[in-house]
């Protein structure tokens, strides 16, 4: 019989498990259902893939995100395993094909979104399919306490129905007690085996900048290390201006967000990824799924949505092991952007009667009428004509899709293009003398469009200026025929299936009290986050641990409180192991971290906050391999 390590060597070229997804298999081959909660990097895929490669049929995996279905399809197939995933993009007979596919072409995984799973043709072809194993991937979503709540999550248990005693494994990053409650309780797997593993994270320094400055210290965080950083923004302007002003600061940057096209996301992801351009400025719309493990550093420019998404998007750092930061920028401009952001997107009732009444008058849908088609929608300029902030709006459709009211599909169309060719003077010397306003606002809201073609929105502009979309498309064509651009339109459009039929405000009160408690929750996490970044006196590891319901046994002494308070007490001890860790650089250029802790008789935590204190004072710094090494005075 094949061995669980002889899958992980074949197929990942690992020689060893990493702690405790060996325990996490067993459970799973014992048929237990299980509830799996692994900080990020722990390696959560491989605790359901390795047990369903070992049994006979096909693995079902729920998950959220078509990307995050699309990553794992592929790197699946890559690894020479069949896999495949079915969404709203695929058609009736498409559907019918891949389970077919599924049932007699010896294909291994199915990825389904929880929506799809309610599918009565999926249900159908699910019950003709062998089902060794169901995979519940980012479960939090299944708790009303969760981050991410998702509706469709608590119909999942209709899959048990379906399949002939399939064993459960349920996966997330972070779970709270509550959360954890929930997913044992919502997906009715009382009696699972729960395996946690420790959220602390011994070589991660957590800080708080609290200054204005925000350049300035990025310029500072990034000297310090060649090593990969990722830059989390909360927009998507934010994420082009600060990398290109790193650029511009000789630092290789790239930006990725979820406005960009497929191609241009592959390209900044790979070049990122192959290291050309290791600095990664981004929104959250990056890093779920990805595999690397010598990110150095991440830095929070804005206060992150939630706790749950900080722990998240924190410990992508320093997965090698190696010591690593992450840092949040936070003064009285971040934390009232965060609170304005909260309140600017908060979806009150009367504003989801309103856009959702909107939407069927912008549909012309009849009051009972539960249309069969699907509808090309386009939320720039919905927004425009009923004169509605994109962002509420856009939160009202997730709202009315995750309340099973309607289908929101953002798999857009290719994007438009647009290039300057001209010299900026002449570009501004034509927009004088013809009155453009819509070149003034390009040039301000789009970088590096003169060095390449950018993607553009063209009813994002129309809203921007107060003009249709249509107007602004003959502009640009107009500006095109006269030299000064390269102009390649592509029309650009989501789609919106309904699920019931228009019943108006009734639609909505059917799910009043729902709106009322998630805006409360969200509420909530907000001052969590806001009240962690305000925190000066509690080290940063057991405060974020409290919040996860683990308890902590000694403060981490590495992060910036941890440092300030040590700093009275252990300053002559610091010197003097600071003595003996630049000595050792005597012998040899460089070290790493765990050589330097090998090399020396003290506590691991002791010499780790050393050599925080060497890189903060320049006395050392990390190459591009990992390593440390002394800085030679000039």
């Amino acid at each position: 019989m094949v061995k669980p390590l002889e899958v992980l060597q074949k197929y990942w070229h690992h020689d060893s498990f990493i702690e405790p997804q060996d325990k996490i298999i067993k459970s799973v081959l014992e048929k237990n259902n299980t509830v799996v909660i692994l900080p990020t990097g722990g390696g959560k895929s491989i605790c359901y893939q390795i047990p369903a490669l070992l049994n006979e049929g096909v693995c079902l995996v729920i998950s959220p995100l078509i990307a995050l279905m699309t990553d794992q399809v592929n790197s699946l197939k890559n690894k020479g395993i069949k896999a495949l995933s079915v969404t709203s993009a695929l058609s009736q007979d498409e559907i019918i094909k891949a389970f077919d596919n599924l049932q007699f072409g010896n294909y291994k995984f199915l990825y389904l979104s929880p929506e799809k799973l309610q599918s009565p043709l999926i249900q159908q072809k699910i019950e003709q399919l062998q089902v060794n194993l169901i995979a519940i991937d980012e479960a939090h979503c299944i708790s009303e306490w969760g981050h991410d709540f998702r509706p469709a999550y608590l119909k999942i248990p209709i899959v048990k129905e379906l399949t002939d005693n399939a064993p459960i494994i349920a996966l997330t990053a972070t779970a709270t007690a509550k959360v954890l409650e929930d997913i044992v309780h919502n997906l009715d797997i009382d009696g699972a085996k729960i395996i946690k593993q420790s959220l602390s994270r011994k070589n991660l320094s957590l800080r708080i900048v609290h200054n204005e400055d925000i350049y300035y210290h990025i310029k500072n965080i990034l000297q310090k290390s060649a090593k990969p950083s990722i830059l989390y923004a909360n927009s998507r302007k934010k994420v082009r201006t600060v990398s290109n002003y790193l650029n511009k600061h000789n630092f290789k940057s790239t930006y990725y967000h979820g406005g960009l096209s497929a191609e241009e996301k592959k390209i900044s992801f790979e070049s990122w990824m192959e290291e050309k351009t290791p600095v990664m400025v981004a929104t959250n719309a990056f890093g779920m799924g990805i595999d690397k493990s010598n990110v150095a550093c991440i830095i929070h420019l804005d206060l992150p949505l939630s706790l749950e998404n900080y722990m998240q998007e924190a410990g992508r750092a320093g997965r090698d092991g190696e010591f690593a930061y992450s840092y949040i920028f936070s003064n009285e401009n971040t934390i009232s952007e965060l609170k304005e952001r909260f309140s600017k997107g908060l979806v009150s009732v009367e504003f989801a009667k309103t856009i959702y009444n909107n939407i069927n008058s912008y549909l012309n849908i009849s009051y009972g009428e539960l249309p069969e088609v699907s509808f090309d929608f386009d939320l720039n300029d919905f927004c425009l004509h009923y004169k509605t902030q994109l962002l509420p709006t856009y939160n009202a459709l997730k709202l009315f899709e995750r309340e099973n009211i309607l289908l929101f599909d953002e798999n857009l169309h290719k994007r438009s293009t647009l290039k300057f060719i001209s010299s900026p003077e002449l570009v501004l010397q034509y927009a004088e003398r013809n009155n453009t306003l819509l070149i003034k606002t390009i040039l301000r809201s789009y970088g590096g469009i003169f060095e390449q073609a950018v993607t553009i929105n063209e009813s994002a502009l129309a809203n921007k200026i107060n003009r249709t979309t249509d107007e602004i498309k003959n502009m640009l064509i107009a500006i095109n025929k006269d030299g000064l651009v390269h102009y390649n339109y592509q029309k650009n459009i989501a789609r919106l299936h309904f699920i019931v039929p228009r019943e108006d405000n009734f639609t909505i009160n059917n799910i009043s009290s729902n709106i009322t408690k998630q805006n409360k929750i969200k509420a909530e996490k907000i001052h969590s986050v806001i009240q962690y970044a305000k925190n000066n006196s509690v080290c940063r590891s057991r405060y974020l641990l409290n919040y996860f319901d683990e308890k902590l046994k000694a403060n981490c002494r590495i992060c910036d409180i941890c440092m300030q308070s040590d700093e009275k007490i252990t300053r002559k001890d610091d010197q003097q192991i600071s003595v003996k860790i630049l000595e050792l650089f005597n012998d040899r250029q460089q070290l790493s971290t765990k050589e330097i802790i090998n090399e020396l008789n003290f506590d691991a935590n002791i010499v780790l906050r050393v050599l925080q204190l060497l890189l903060d004072s320049n006395k050392i710094n990390i190459t591009s391999h990992n390593k440390l090494e002394k800085i030679k005075n000039e």
